[in-house]
């Protein structure tokens, strides 16, 4: 008499769209172990779960356990799908149950691996249980490909920030709250010229909130001056460049398309420096600084001492990679003895290459033309304002709001219209101020203005964005004097 197992799955979809129950499936099963007179030892269930893999199911993992200890010789189910949906998954249970000597058998196809045909066909059945899946995913990339083409975004979970999509709506709607912190954004990178995480800490410092999340990073606020849904667009696959692609969509735009492509035009020219170690405020220079000896790029070191008085003291400074490898000669030296040098050289230097008038000129017409879109956009926004209240008097009249609503509306709107307004004015006090691109000349002035007034992460700062390379040297014949021989200005 053989020990025989039943087997049985429904997941949670199948159970409510089709019928299938686990109480109907062991009955049926139960009475087909009477009519064959096999012995009956357990049932192994798992109820609201997929077929898709065996990982996950930890019903059939106890199946699979009792039969490698031979407790089960057979195995009952009432269809092959409810074993699994995986070709690869149902060859390997196959050869397993042929393995241990452990029968097979399916209610509804009179499936028996006990014979060369019964083996076969359930080869062939699982060919087509996997198939059907595989058709199913295909039909379901395929609909949400026709969506977005359509104009409507996939977006289930969340939308863009800016945009609400209510339960049942097809069309995405402007959160007209969000949308003044969209815009302020992308004015904030292109006029204010702040990098990400300056965005976001403003953002953070105000307690504005984004949708997912406590805080903005560098790569949320880069995700928004990304996303081309602002101009009216919709994405599809943004995981798999291969497939990826945008379309037109049915949503209103925040911003202009013309404002948008200025800002991915920033982006593609801004240059990044990518840090093994992020360098701390006090050691501003890291990044920038590089051997004149082999061309490396400096480390931070640290070194702890003990003054006279016992006082413990931490001396900073830089050294070269390359030195502990015996490929370069240059010394260690302190980051105040770098500070001096740098302050030096940048109060001697003389080969300062100013840009060409047609250059300055240039640059100054692709600012003009950022601040030209900015305040088109901004009085657009102003007009809509201006439209909507007109709107909201009209229906206060004719009594379809009270004044309560009336009043709450248009403190709303006042507020956005003096945030838009006071954009507006700082685009003229920019361009009053001729509000340009640096020159070196411009950064070497300021530089020996500024330089000593400056907190650590301002100096930081400062060499980030204007300071692209400085050369220095410190080698032991010269005393460990150190030298800077050369700063190259970051023209980008």
């Amino acid at each position: 008499m053989m020990n025989t197992a039943i087997y049985v799955r429904v997941s949670t979809d199948e159970q409510a769209k089709e019928g299938y129950s686990i109480r109907a499936q062991i009955d049926k099963l139960k009475n087909y172990i009477q009519i064959k007179d096999w012995g009956f030892y357990k049932v192994y269930a798992d109820e609201g779960i997929s077929g898709k893999n065996i990982i996950d199911r930890p019903a059939i993992n106890d199946l699979i356990t009792d039969i490698k200890s031979g407790v089960v010789n057979n195995v009952l189910v009432y269809k092959i799908d409810r074993l699994t949906r995986s070709t690869k998954d149902l060859i390997e249970l196959t050869e397993l149950f042929n393995g241990c000597k452990c029968g097979f058998n399916s209610l509804m196809e009179s499936i028996d691996t006990q014979t060369a045909s019964g083996r076969m066909f359930l080869k062939i059945i699982g060919i087509f249980a996997e198939f059907e899946r595989e058709n199913t995913i295909e039909r379901i990339t395929l609909a949400c490909e026709k969506k977005v083409k359509e104009g409507y975004t996939l977006a289930g979970f969340t939308t863009s920030y800016g945009y609400d999509r209510e339960a049942g709506d097809k069309v995405q709607k402007i959160n007209q709250a969000e949308a003044v912190i969209v815009r302020e954004v992308f004015h904030m990178y292109l006029v204010g010229n702040m990098s990400y995480a300056a965005i976001a800490r403003n953002l953070n410092h105000r307690g504005i909130k984004p949708k997912l999340g406590k805080t903005w990073h560098h790569a949320s606020i880069r995700g928004i001056l990304t996303n081309p849904n602002y101009i009216g667009k919709v994405r599809y696959s943004l995981d798999d460049a291969d497939r990826y692609f945008e379309a037109e969509g049915k949503h209103e735009p925040i911003i202009s398309e013309e404002l948008y492509n200025a800002t991915q035009n920033k982006i593609g020219n801004v240059k990044r420096v990518a840090y093994t170690k992020r360098p701390k405020e006090e050691n501003y220079f890291c990044g920038v600084l590089y051997c004149s000896e082999c061309g490396a790029r400096l480390q931070t070191s640290a070194e702890q001492r003990i003054n006279k008085n016992g006082e413990k003291l931490i001396h900073r400074g830089y050294r070269c990679p390359n030195k502990t490898k015996g490929l370069c000669n240059t010394s260690r030296f302190s980051h105040v003895k770098m500070e001096s040098a740098f302050e030096q050289y940048m109060e001697n230097i003389e080969d300062i290459r100013v840009a060409p008038d047609d250059i300055k000129h240039e640059e100054k017409s692709k600012q003009d033309s950022i601040n030209s879109l900015l305040r088109e956009e901004y009085e657009n926004v102003l007009a809509k304002l201006a439209k909507r209240e007109k709107e909201l008097m009209s229906q206060y009249i004719n009594e379809r709001i009270s004044f309560d609503n009336l009043e709450q509306m248009l403190h709303l709107i006042t507020t956005e219209k003096n945030s838009y307004t006071e954009q507006i004015n700082n685009l003229a006090t920019a361009k009053d101020e001729d509000d340009i691109v640096l020159t070196i000349d411009d950064i070497t002035t300021n530089f020996r203005e500024n330089w000593k007034a400056l907190t650590n992460s301002e100096k930081q700062q400062f060499l980030q964005n204007y300071i692209e390379k400085i050369t220095a040297s410190s080698k032991r014949e010269e005393n460990h004097q150190v030298k800077v021989l050369k700063v190259k200005f970051n023209r980008g």
